[in-house]
């Protein structure tokens, strides 16, 4: 069997599933009303709506890139998510056994996930992106601001958060094929994701020296491959300096690369039955 007609096999068993249409649908909820506070919070105060009488505005500068890059800063554990069920669910619901007897050729598999991935990868990242801009760009521009929808440079943001969605899905991949369980494995992400990064990555506010390590973790990687996030500007990067988004890119590819040959070698090439 060739790689097109795997990835064709691999993507009919994500799109005839739910699995997809339901983290889609979160996803855009989640980003969305998370971008939606953010704008409305930074336009009020970069207006002095929110501020005393008397208090100054807070600089509007750089208030629009931010908050486009909630769709990544908040929602990549969406693409995390879905690449780690890619995997997991066929060996949670025992249908690996009849992919690898329809193609013997293990790692061509994997190929086609990673393949699938891009697509996915790319069809998250837009949802991201229009839930992040849309609700900011309207605030920002009911609130009198310029949204820089006209700038080179945000589009060159809005690129590169696609770009990260898609590796995010196959950093899960190589987690779904490292860990097989299913359960350990989307809990391993969330509490990974969710609360042991961030934690360290605000308590590097505290502890000097500590963000220099920091910034080469999956999620400060990503990150400044996009190079704006609400987490990076709230911790301050730790007091270091983030990688350039192309130094951030190849961190967050690397991870990849490693999980998903790790998983080939380490878990994928083992019986499944």
């Amino acid at each position: 069997m060739s790689l097109l007609a795997a990835s064709r096999s691999e993507s009919t068993k994500l799109f005839t599933t739910s699995i997809w249409w339901v983290l889609a649908i979160v996803l855009v909820g989640y980003v969305g009303f998370n971008a939606a506070a953010l704008a409305f919070v930074f336009s009020a105060a970069s207006t002095g709506a929110l501020g005393g009488e008397g208090a100054p505005p807070t600089p509007a500068d750089g208030i629009p890139s931010l908050l486009y890059s909630t769709a990544t800063a908040v929602g990549y554990v969406f693409p995390l998510l879905i690449g780690t069920l890619m995997v997991t669910s066929e060996f949670r619901h025992k249908t690996l056994t009849s992919t690898f007897l329809a193609t013997p050729r293990r790692g061509l598999v994997l190929g086609a996930k990673l393949v699938v991935g891009l697509a996915v990868g790319l069809l998250f990242g837009v949802l991201g992106v229009i839930a992040a801009v849309g609700p900011s760009a309207a605030f920002l521009a009911g609130y009198g601001l310029d949204t820089d929808l006209t700038s080179g440079d945000t589009w060159a943001l809005i690129g590169r958060m696609l770009v990260a969605f898609v590796v995010w899905v196959w950093v899960g991949i190589g987690v779904g094929a490292l860990v097989r369980n299913q359960v350990g494995a989307i809990v391993g992400v969330l509490v990974f994701t969710l609360f042991l990064e961030p934690i360290a990555r605000l308590a590097a506010s505290f502890v000097d020296g500590l963000g220099d390590a920091l910034r080469f973790l999956p999620g400060a990687a990503g990150d400044a491959l996009v190079g704006e996030s609400i987490l990076t500007a709230a911790s301050g990067a730790g007091g270091a300096e983030p990688l350039a988004w192309w130094a951030g890119g190849l961190v967050l590819v690397g991870y990849a690369a490693v999980l998903v040959v790790l998983g080939h070698f380490v878990s994928w090439r083992r019986d499944v039955t």
